[in-house]
């Protein structure tokens, strides 16, 4: 063999090792991309509905719905909910909530959300928003801020409270005004960090009072 032919054998034989090997990298990085992949929680959706307490009121916010969808990062969950069929550029409170519905049991203030010119609105909240999601209050009568006097004032102690699992999300309006403009009641609620809030227009009625959506995320 001469070495003009034993320089193109090497050349063949190293242009095929180094295919095998991007070939095996090639594989291994995809696997690694599905195990990564894999790792990855698919996001739980669900929708809010109309609140049963506006029954009575026809003519409030006939076309408000709300899409909720919950996906895992890290140890805590991301929260997105997207809004529409809502007064125009108008302000809106987010709770967290024991029963979708009237007296509500516990419930802490999530957020604010406030829409657009068309009535819609998006939002992504971070926090614990699954089936460990609870508050608690493990001594009586210990003291607590007093921040608000009126109209429902704040509490001067925190009372014994043993954990109380929240599921349910509601919305309010956060101006009474705001909800007689969209033809809705008028009532003065303590759901915003006033205390002044209005009517509640959206909440998670559409699931069992103790088996909430949030309760589904693992």
């Amino acid at each position: 063999m001469n070495r003009s032919n034993f320089s193109l054998r090497r050349a063949a034989l190293a242009a095929g090792l180094a295919a095998a090997a991007a070939a095996s990298s090639t594989a291994a990085l995809a696997a690694g991309d599905d195990l990564a992949a894999a790792e990855w929680d698919a996001p739980f959706v669900f929708n809010m509905v109309r609140s049963p307490g506006l029954a009575s009121s026809p003519a409030c916010v006939v076309n408000a719905k709300g899409r909720v969808s919950i996906q895992k990062v890290g140890e805590a969950e991301e929260m997105t909910v997207q809004l529409q069929g809502l007064p125009a550029n108008t302000e809106f409170d987010l709770f967290v909530l024991s029963v979708p519905n009237f007296p509500f049991g516990m419930g802490w203030y999530q957020g604010d959300m406030k829409t657009d010119w068309q009535g819609k609105a998006r939002q992504k909240f971070i926090g614990r928003f699954n089936k460990e999601t609870f508050s608690l209050a493990i001594g009586n009568s210990v003291p607590a801020p007093h921040v608000h006097d009126s109209p429902f004032p704040d509490a001067s102690a925190t009372p014994l409270t043993p954990p109380v699992h929240q599921y349910h999300l509601g919305l309010w309006f956060n101006s009474p005004a705001d909800a007689q403009k969209a033809g809705c009641p008028g009532a003065v609620t303590p759901f915003n960090g006033e205390h002044n809030a209005g009517v509640q227009v959206l909440n998670t009625s559409n699931f069992p009072d103790l088996a909430g959506p949030l309760k589904r995320v693992k």
